[in-house]
């Protein structure tokens, strides 16, 4: 048990009979009266959001969630079945993967890191970093060189991602999996 001032961003706890991730904290303090905590949470077995108020006194359940590291194996509609070390295999519904779906790729070799609750798979997180193929951009435009100029180009994986213009199809290019951001090209 964790009082409402102690929750940081990035801890899971406990709220409705359902495991919320903190992703951000706010405490409001006056003079006469006793804190107040604003959390904004995410839902994670629904991937859904809400904001509430705490008292800062306030018992919060905090919940210690089992992380596993798995490759990816294949995809079995909806489901995407990861495999650890030791051959089992644990299936992700689709719509759990939420931002990850557009950089999985059959043969992939990067290791995600697999969340579970009460023993199910429900979310999968990337590496920070990936490389990944353009398989589709639109040619760089003559004389447009003034500044950082980007052009949208789609990754093996169908995901579509703002790259630098001198990108080209058949390139291959890291990726910042936790903003979806280009990097370089490799």
């Amino acid at each position: 048990m964790k009082t409402a001032h102690e929750v940081r961003p990035g801890n899971v706890i406990m709220f409705e009979g359902s495991p919320w991730v903190v992703q951000k904290t706010e405490t409001t303090r006056s003079g006469r009266n006793a804190a107040i905590v604003k959390l904004k949470l995410k839902n994670l077995l629904l991937n859904s959001g809400t904001e509430t108020t705490f008292k800062g006194e306030d018992k919060i359940d905090d919940i210690i969630l089992d992380r596993l590291d798995c490759t990816y194996s294949y995809f079995a509609d909806p489901m995407y079945v990861f495999m650890d070390a030791e051959y089992n295999q644990y299936d992700v519904e689709a719509e759990n993967l939420g931002d990850a779906a557009a950089y999985i790729v059959d043969g992939m070799e990067e290791t995600c890191q697999v969340t579970f609750y009460d023993g199910k798979a429900i979310s999968v997180e990337m590496p920070t970093t990936i490389v990944r193929e353009v398989i589709y951009t639109e040619p760089s435009a003559r004389g447009d060189t003034s500044g950082k100029v980007m052009k949208p180009a789609t990754i093996t994986g169908g995901g579509t991602i703002s790259v630098a213009d001198f990108v080209k199809v058949g390139d291959k290019i890291e990726i910042d999996t936790r903003t979806g951001e280009f990097k370089k090209r490799v």
